[in-house]
């Protein structure tokens, strides 16, 4: 009882910082979303449902909802089968797949603002990669047309985020035991069949823990889309996020944008209780033990 007493006092630093930066702004913002503010001024005025009728009543609404939820799904989609076999990979002895791993780290390390203006350049279909070596299938407007920006987006996503997610797969399959390895190859399992019998089924925590955070994540993209589209073409790319900006810091509506900042809190917290329950009932006791 003493131990577990001292364990609950070593956690009140950690709780007072959660409560001080996340739900105190939060009831803050909820606070927020039923009143009318610009924002600039002092007065704050008391308006009900108001910003909620607005953004619940707005055709955007929607789109800008499909837009996430469809970027969400592709980066997923693309990330996840490409982090696990990187994973893997690296997950050997060798030397140089150290070497690989730090050099596969080194998208994460840069800002996503300047990714988007470096992108940004070399699509450009004047000056940019396609057109300085004559490659005629890199010299369209990738970032004009609502599809084609969307596959960029998907692209630049992914490129920055699966060294991450490689991380978590590459430290999820060295604690999985040699043994299980062993036995399968006295039975004569090749390469793949290892893969999909132990490899993969070891990976289902840490595939959860890791889609958990790529769905909360793309919910809350947009710096990049900011810088490289802006939501365009058009409304082509414009997501949820972005529309959270436009309202409160363009268009000096803070009511309706801590209204969409409430939406985003619920859908992700929806989604992560929707991926936690996947898991099962010993999903956080499995994945200490390091599967």
């Amino acid at each position: 009882m003493r131990g577990s007493g001292a364990l609950a006092w070593l956690a009140v630093p950690a709780l007072l910082v959660f409560v001080g930066f996340g739900v105190i702004p939060l009831l803050g913002v909820l606070a927020l979303s039923f009143t009318t503010w610009d924002g600039l001024s002092q007065d704050i005025t008391f308006s009900g449902f108001t910003s909620w009728s607005a953004v619940l009543s707005d055709p955007g609404l929607p789109h800008a909802l499909w837009v996430t939820f469809l970027i969400m799904a592709l980066s997923w989609l693309v990330q996840t089968p490409a982090s696990i076999l990187i994973g893997v990979f690296l997950a050997g002895r060798q030397r140089y797949r150290t070497l690989l791993a730090v050099l596969y780290f080194i998208p994460l390390l840069l800002s996503s603002a300047a990714i988007a203006i470096t992108y940004k350049a070399l699509l450009d279909p004047n000056f940019g990669l396609g057109a300085g070596l004559g490659l005629d299938f890199l010299t369209q407007d990738w970032l004009g047309d609502g599809t084609l920006a969307m596959g960029v987006v998907i692209f630049i996503v992914s490129w920055q985020f699966i060294p991450f997610h490689s991380l978590l797969y590459q430290g999820g399959v060295r604690q999985i035991p040699r043994s299980m390895y062993e036995a399968a190859e006295l039975d004569g399992a090749g390469r793949v069949r290892k893969f999909f019998s132990i490899t993969l089924p070891q990976l289902k925590y840490t595939i959860i823990t890791s889609s958990t955070l790529m769905v909360v994540g793309s919910l809350t993209l947009f710096d990049l889309i900011f810088v490289l589209t802006a939501g365009g073409p058009g409304d082509a790319t414009r997501v949820l996020a972005l529309d959270m900006y436009k309202r409160g810091y363009q268009a000096n509506l803070m009511g309706p944008a801590s209204a969409i900042a409430v939406i985003l809190v619920l859908v992700g917290l929806a989604l992560a209780l929707f991926l936690r329950r996947l898991g099962g009932r010993d999903a956080g006791a499995s994945q200490l033990e390091g599967a």
